[in-house]
Parts: structure tokens; C-alpha cells; sequence
């Protein structure tokens, strides 16, 4: 069945064909309950792009005589849509006419897909989020979403109306069975499963009671995150368990600027065991028989492997934990689908980026040259005075060990005429205006900026480049990283990964990637520092965490925060892991959160201009999720 899917990804790329024959050939392993999950990439707002995604897909449907194509949730329109469909109502209506365009082509295979559709009606928002169900050449129903999330990344109340519900308009008969349809989040109201629902009404409870349909169809666009597989997974094996009543979940994959989808489509059978899965994070025709009244496995149905580690944590308990393991190869999926995606939907194809030798540069340097290839990868050193031979050295072996190009461009010559320009500069608006800093930073800082200068430079020379951000989340919490400096980009790809879980995915690349030890140990082994500034202590350039405090610690107050939501109050009578290693004192303690609260309130419009950047965690301070008024000030304890 995976041959589908390669003809089909052929014929996108504007390749010849032969469906017929195809067909003829798999058609004896095909029933009449056979469907198809149509688990596909987007792009946001090209209307005609997704349509004739849709139509290859159908028109296999058809070829197979499937009983059903389904598609993921406001696939036509792509998703998420922002602000788009409310400044540009055009395009809300080029979706309908390309969906008539589609309903044209269904026939006896019923088509399921999700659109952006006008509320006709006096009043409330302009539009639904809304399922077509199309077959014999019109559009048959029209399903509209009910349950509208207005937190994490999601906003769609902002601009969806909740429609009036009713059970029996959500059935649709497929194949021999009749099938109940929601659009995910639907299915995520379970009172049962969820300690605190959301909602007080269940669609999925409502649809099963009333009309006891044979499965349940869920249309989703729902993205990926840590620990998000652990939660999908077992609401959706109890929801269906409960109700004794089949599950098929198809989902989007790919990536739209910070919100990456996984894909892993799937079907659970009336016993809440999965049946049948889809492969991550890779468009598919998946097919699978559907599972009415069958409680076991068998047929075409297939369950491809989840991204590694996964499977085995599913059942985990809500912890903090530097055993990152059963993450990272998600990790890496999840970032280098988000790079190949927001390059090649934004017409990108090359990538420029700082490498000095230490951890955040050099993993983003793996994941770019996986993402786009090593040759679209130009890594450039820019050694300033205070930078060492040894990262110089581990720098440009990261860069041979990979194949990537390489240059190195020194910056003393830029640091020092800025230096000489500032100086004057500074001691004439000394005389008018007091408040000038006894340590300044303003020569750590040119230096970050100067190398981005270079990096922007190189953009704006050759075509197709942009430059990448290497902050990572540990560092943008605390403000350690430089405005127009190490900030500066493009996209930034490890922007939501702590320094922590960054060395252990530098780790697992070097271990579960063809080309074993890429990235140099003494990179991974070596404590990180920016290079930038000379402690008076030691008379070697600054470590970080002289600067801030042990990253284990760190990255513990950023998962309470994030995940417990704890104050300082509480995180004091706690038990950190750092302590099971570590003697320190509660005054210590005490001075480090001090420290986190104090450095977070002025980080905070830092994190307000930071490049698009793929959301990870299960938590995060992207500005997709999280937003906060950089003009407050918090009692954070």
C-alpha cells in the first residue's frame, strides 16, 4: 500500500502515472469498508495549491473505489489561518469555489474535508470551521465545528462561530457503516478522562447516545509536542473504549511557522486498542479497513512504528526528568520538518549561520544540513580577539565532518572601529546626560551584532538565504542572548529546546544519525560560554553558567513554572534534582530563583522579536502560545 503514496508524491512533482493499473492490481485487497486517511501538508492561504493536493488524492480514492477519502481538518484553506481569513475574505471564498471544483470529482467514494465556510447567518463571528462531505458530484453535508480552543497556540474563537448541534446531522454513511463525524478538538471533552474538562458539553458522548453510530470520525489539524502523543494516545483509546465505539483520527503533517503537525493518523477499535497507525511527521495514503463491530486487528491495517522512545512512555507520570530519551528522535523530527517546511513554503533554499565552536550553533548546524542539505549550509567562524583557538578548531571540524561549506571571517577589525566610534560618540553624550554603566556590555554586544552583520550580509548577497537564530530557551528565559546579535534571523530552530535536553540531542545525533560523531565531543564536553567577555575571576572567557546558575537547576525552575505553574514559595519546599547531586544551601536556592524572576522581567520583550521558531516543549514562551505584556511587573512570589 506505501506504493500509493510514492506514485502519488510522483504525480505532485508533475510525473506520469498509471493509476488504472495500480488499482487493478490492489484492488483484491480492498473491501467496500476500505478508506483512506489523507494525511497531507498544506500551505496557509494557497487555495490552489491544496486543491490539487486534494484532487491526486481523490481521484485514487475513486480509481480504488474506497468507500471514503478523509481529510484533515480546514485543509483547503490550511491551518492555522491567523488573521488571514479576517483581512482577506477573498480567500474564504476561493476555498468554496475550489471545494465546488472538488465536489465535481467526487463520485461513489464519499469525500470528507475540512474548509473555511461563511456564517450566513444575523450574527456572530464572519465564519465556521467547517467538514464537507462530498460524493456524487455535490456537496452533501456540511458539518460545522462546535468546541472552539482558545488556548496554547490555538485562537479559534477568535475568529469561528459555535454552531447549534445536532447528533444526527453528524452521521454519514460509509461503506456498510454509518459514521459519527467530529473536528478535533470535539473529541477532547471527555469528562471522564480530563481531571478538569474544558467543556461542559461532549459531542462525541452526545453523537454516541443518540444515534449509536458504527465508529467515529475525527478530522484534526492537532499539533505535536512533548508528552502531546502520551495524551492523544490514551484519551482517544479511553474515549473509545467507553463508548465501545471505534476511533479514526486523521491528522495534518508538515509545519506553518512555529507549529509543527505530526501527522500519525490512526484508528483504535471498540476495545480502545489502536488497529492501525500512519507513519510521523511524512505525507500518506494511508488506507484501512474500517473497524466496526471488528474488535481485533487484521486485514490491510498496519501500525507504523511512532517516532522512537515514544511507545515505551506512554504512560508516564507528569515529572520533571533529564532522561530526555524517549523525546529526542521527536525532537529532531519535529524541528527538521519545521526548517524543510518554512523554507520551502517561504521560498527559501539555503541557510547561513555563526558557528563558534560551542553547543547551540553546532547542533542547529546538524539539524540545518539534515532539513536542506549540506550543501544549501553555509557555516561562517567569526573569531573576535577573545575567541579561543580550540573552538575555532571545534568549529570548523563540525563543518567537515558534515560537508557543509565553511569560511571563517574574522571580526577585530569591525569590534575595534566600532569601538573607536562608540568611544567618542559616548564621551560627548556623557556630557549631557548622566546614568552611564561603571561595566558596560557594549562591547560584548558589538561583537554578537557584528557577526550578524555578516550573516545578513550574506543574505542580502545571494539569493534564497536567510540567516539563523541559535538561542536556545534556557538562555532566552534568562535574556542571555544578544538583540541583533545571536537573536537575529530568519527562523530559530532550537528556540523552545533547553540547554539540558540540547546536550542530550547533541548526544543522540551523534549516535542515531548515518554519519556517527558529527558533532566534535569536545563541543558536547566543554562547559558553554558565549566567548564574549573575560571573567576578572579567572581571566578566561565567561562560562554561562558562572553568569546564570547550573543549567539542571534552570531548567527545572523553567518546567515548574511552565508545567506546575509554581511560585517561589512552593519551589523552595520542593525537593530539586540538582540537589540529589549537589550540596546547596536554601539561601542559595533562594538567590537563584531570586535571580530567574529578576532576569525573566527583562527578558520579556526579548522574547517578543524573536524569529519563528518551532514550538517543542509541551510548554512554551513563543509568542504563538504565550503572551505576556512586556509592560508588567509581576509579584512573581
Amino acid at each position: 500500500m506505501q506504493e500509493i503514496t510514492s506514485l502519488i508524491n510522483e504525480e505532485l512533482r508533475g510525473g506520469k502515472v498509471n493509476k488504472k493499473e495500480t488499482a487493478m492490481r490492489l484492488r483484491p485487497l480492498i473491501n467496500k469498508d476500505t478508506i483512506a486517511l489523507a494525511q497531507t501538508d498544506p500551505v496557509v492561504g494557497d487555495i490552489e495549491y491544496n486543491f490539487n493536493k486534494a484532487k491526486i488524492y481523490i481521484e485514487w480514492a475513486n480509481e480504488l473505489k474506497l468507500a471514503a477519502v478523509v481529510f484533515p481538518e480546514l485543509f483547503l484553506m490550511g491551518y492555522p489561518v491567523y488573521d488571514i481569513i479576517d483581512r482577506y475574505p477573498s480567500i474564504v471564498q476561493k476555498n468554496i469555489e475550489y471545494l465546488e471544483k472538488l465536489a465535481k470529482l467526487s463520485g461513489k467514494t464519499k469525500v470528507l474535508i475540512g474548509f473555511c465556510e461563511f456564517n450566513r447567518f444575523y450574527i456572530g463571528k464572519r465564519y465556521f470551521n467547517s467538514v464537507a462531505v462530498l460524493a456524487d458530484k455535490k456537496i452533501e453535508k456540511i458539518i460545522r465545528k462546535t468546541l472552539l480552543p482558545v488556548y496554547s497556540e490555538f485562537n479559534d474563537a477568535r475568529y469561528f462561530q459555535t454552531p447549534e448541534f445536532n447528533p444526527k446531522d453528524r452521521i454519514v454513511q460509509i461503506g456498510s457503516s454509518r459514521a459519527g463525524i467530529v473536528i478535533c478538538e470535539e473529541n477532547w471533552a471527555d469528562k471522564d478522562f480530563f481531571d478538569k474538562p474544558v467543556y461542559s458539553f461532549d459531542p462525541v458522548e452526545e453523537i454516541v447516545k443518540s444515534q449509536n453510530p458504527d465508529f467515529i470520525i475525527n478530522c484534526s489539524s492537532s499539533p505535536t509536542r512533548a508528552k502531546k502523543e502520551q495524551l492523544l494516545n490514551n484519551m482517544l483509546s479511553f474515549v473509545s473504549k467507553k463508548h465501545s465505539t471505534p476511533i479514526v483520527y486523521v491528522n495534518q503533517v508538515g509545519a506553518i511557522d512555529n507549529t509543527s503537525f505530526s501527522g500519525s493518523s490512526r484508528c483504535y477499535n471498540n476495545a480502545g486498542e489502536i488497529i492501525a497507525r500512519a507513519k510521523s511527521f511524512e505525507e500518506q495514503f494511508f488506507m484501512l479497513q474500517i473497524p466496526a463491530k471488528l474488535p481485533s486487528k487484521g486485514g490491510i491495517n498496519q501500525i507504523f512504528s511512532l517516532p522512537s522512545g515514544l511507545e515505551q512512555s506512554l504512560n508516564e507520570q507528569k515529572a520533571f526528568s533529564l532522561d530526555y530519551g524517549p523525546d529526542l528522535e521527536r525532537t529532531y523530527l519535529t524541528i527538521t520538518i519545521s526548517i524543510k517546511d518554512y523554507f520551502a513554503k517561504n521560498g527559501f533554499k539555503r541557510a547561513a549561520i555563526g558557528v563558534s565552536g560551542g553547543l547551540d550553533s553546532s547542533v542547529c548546524t546538524v539539524l540545518l544540513a539534515d532539513a536542506l542539505g549540506a550543501k544549501n549550509v553555509y557555516a561562517i567562524s567569526m573569531p573576535s580577539k577573545i575567541t579561543s583557538d580550540e573552538s575555532k578548531n571545534d568549529a570548523e571540524e563540525l563543518c567537515k565532518n558534515l560537508g557543509v561549506n565553511f569560511l571563517e571571517i574574522p571580526i577585530k577589525e569591525m569590534v575595534e572601529i566600532s569601538k573607536n566610534t562608540f568611544s567618542d560618540a559616548f564621551n560627548k553624550i556623557e556630557n549631557h546626560w548622566d546614568g552611564r554603566y561603571e561595566k558596560p556590555l557594549t562591547m560584548d554586544n558589538i561583537q554578537a551584532r557584528s557577526r550578524a552583520v555578516i550573516l545578513w550580509g550574506i543574505s542580502n548577497e545571494f539569493k534564497s538565504v536567510i540567516p539563523i537564530a541559535t538561542s536556545d530557551k534556557s538562555e532566552l528565559y534568562m535574556g542571555y542572548a544578544t538583540i541583533n546579535g545571536d537573536m537575529s534571523g530568519g527562523f530559530a530552530p532550537i528556540a523552545d529546546v533547553t540547554k539540558t535536553k540540547l546536550f542530550a540531542l547533541a548526544r543522540w545525533l551523534n549516535s542515531n544519525r548515518p554519519q556517527k560523531d558529527a558533532i566534535p565531543r569536545n563541543i558536547i564536553n566543554k562547559r558553554p560560554g558565549a566567548e564574549l567577555a573575560i571573567d576578572e575571576k579567572t581571566g578566561k572567557p565567561l562560562l554561562a553558567e558562572d553568569a546564570l546558575m547550573p543549567y539542571e537547576f534552570l531548567d527545572e525552575i523553567i518546567w515548574r513554572i511552565e508545567n506546575l505553574h509554581q511560585t517561589k514559595e512552593e519551589m523552595l519546599k520542593e525537593w530539586f534534582l540538582y540537589e540529589h547531586k549537589n550540596q546547596i544551601t536554601n539561601k542559595q536556592k533562594s538567590e537563584w530563583i531570586d535571580k530567574f524572576y529578576a532576569r525573566v522581567q527583562t527578558a520579556l520583550f526579548k522574547w517578543s522579536i524573536m524569529p519563528p521558531s518551532p514550538i517543542v516543549d509541551s510548554r512554551s514562551i513563543n509568542k504563538t502560545e504565550y503572551n505576556q505584556p512586556i509592560t508588567s511587573k509581576l509579584k512573581f512570589y
